[in-house]
C-alpha cells in the first residue's frame, strides 16, 4: 500500500512538474545508499543490545524455574 501511495504522488508531480519528478527519480537511490549503512549500523546496534540484555538476564530466569 505504502508503495501505490508513493507511486500515486509521483506521477502526480510528474503532472506537476517532470524536470523535478526526474530528479527525484535519480536522487532517492543516491540517498537510499548514503543512508544504508546507518540503517545497518542500527540493526547491528539493536541486535548487540538484545543479546547483552538475554546474556544479563539469563541467570534470573534460571533461579526462576527452580
Amino acid at each position: 500500500m505504502r508503495t501505490l501511495i508513493a507511486l500515486i504522488l509521483w506521477f502526480l508531480l510528474l503532472a506537476v512538474s517532470w524536470p523535478l519528478a526526474l530528479l527525484a527519480i535519480f536522487v532517492f537511490p543516491l540517498f537510499w545508499l548514503l543512508l544504508l549503512p546507518f540503517r545497518i549500523l542500527g540493526f547491528t546496534l539493536s541486535a548487540v543490545f538484545e543479546a547483552i540484555g538475554a546474556i544479563i538476564m539469563f541467570p534470573f530466569r534460571v533461579l526462576k524455574r527452580i
